[in-house]
């Protein structure tokens, strides 16, 4: 059961952090067991931001937004890439979260907007003063970058998406090294997306629009991350995860994996 948490008192089941040992040296694997972490004030006041509309704030009980994103470490100043950004629900959040010392990219691929011939969503969010520190980047996916370098490039309930034709099917190879590159180094790329069963891989992205999570692992850590660790907030048993996401049955609550995986400090 998932539960809602908007308290500074609750508590965020994630998977703790191993240190990355000195010299060359394989990835540690992640710790076996989750640890409570709290969540950060800049985090509770965004989800309690007055101004998000209630279409976005009735979703909040399914998608635990200041879990997922004090698992993300979102902090005051941090530099941002909302990838794929869809209607904006992340990108209000994280516009305050971060605060008027940092900045939100909302990166919309210009591979969905060709196929959608409508402008970007966000675009409403970038026009509004409220949200001063968000800047629409309109590109393609293998083109992905920021005018600056990024401390998190955020991405959720899309990365099936980019393996489909809905995206152009991109070469995740160059996408992943796109993200590795735009970030500082130290940098965390958050990548939440809907589960698809053990080792189908990419068979259910597009007529389910799930992925297999070691499917993601193995595509990232590719590009040179760390695998740093798994929260579990939005995992759900009950989903035997071989319906469409959209299925009424199963919409909202499908079991969704997030993963943390980190550019190592040394890397440029």
């Amino acid at each position: 059961m998932r539960k809602p948490l908007l308290s500074l008192v609750a508590a965020l089941a994630v998977t703790a952090c191993a240190t990355t040992p000195m010299g060359p040296a394989e990835p540690p694997p992640p710790p076996p067991a989750d640890a409570p972490v709290s969540i950060p004030a800049n985090i509770i006041a965004a989800v309690d931001n007055p101004l998000r509309p209630e279409v976005d704030t009735r979703r909040d009980a399914d998608r635990l937004p200041a879990q997922v994103l004090a698992f993300a470490g979102v902090r005051s100043g941090a530099k941002v890439a909302d990838l794929i950004p869809g209607t904006g629900y992340f990108t209000r959040i994280l516009s305050k979260a971060v605060g008027p010392r940092g900045h939100v990219y909302a990166y919309v691929p210009d591979e969905l907007t060709k196929l959608a011939n409508r402008e970007p969503a966000v675009n409403a969010i970038a026009a509004d003063p409220a949200y001063k520190n968000v800047s629409v980047v309109l590109n393609l996916l293998p083109n992905f970058g920021a005018p600056e370098k990024l401390d998190l490039v955020f991405t959720a309930q899309n990365y099936h998406d980019m393996h489909t034709p809905l995206m152009g099917r991109p070469d995740m190879a160059v996408v992943n090294r796109k993200v590795f590159q735009s970030l500082k180094p130290g940098g965390v790329y958050l990548v939440l997306d809907h589960s698809a069963q053990p080792g189908s891989g990419l068979r259910d992205a597009e007529k389910l629009h799930r992925i297999d999570p070691e499917t993601v692992k193995a595509e990232v850590t590719a590009a040179g991350f760390v695998f740093e660790g798994e929260s579990r907030v939005l995992r759900d048993a009950a989903d035997k995860r071989n319906v469409s996401v959209f299925d009424p049955s199963i919409r909202g609550k499908t079991d969704q994996f997030i993963y943390k995986f980190r550019k190592p400090a040394g890397a440029r």
